[in-house]
């Protein structure tokens, strides 16, 4: 085979490396750039820090959260007259 041919394996070889290189490099820094600027959402929150999560952090007040136990609005939807009757139907 001639020469050439060698030639414009070896530079296409080159170029797949140095594509692959520069891809690898970018995706280096998006990742890092990623965890780098999520690191202030691990700040703790609350009124007297800058980092702010909701409104009634920002008034002092601190998040209430709700038992698993606890009924959802004005009406339970799992314990309607409808349901509890389908219910008592299979159970009895």
């Amino acid at each position: 085979m001639d020469s050439t041919f060698w030639d414009i394996a070896v530079v296409a070889g080159q170029v797949v490396v140095a594509i692959t290189v520069a891809a690898l490099a970018l995706i280096a820094l998006l990742v890092g750039f990623s965890v780098v600027l999520n690191f202030p959402k691990l700040r703790k929150g609350g009124g007297k820090t800058l980092t702010v999560r909701s409104l009634d952090e920002s008034l002092g007040r601190t998040m209430e959260y709700l038992p698993p136990t606890a009924p959802r609005g004005p009406a339970d939807q799992l314990a309607t007259p409808e349901l509890l009757e389908v219910a008592a139907r299979k159970s009895g």
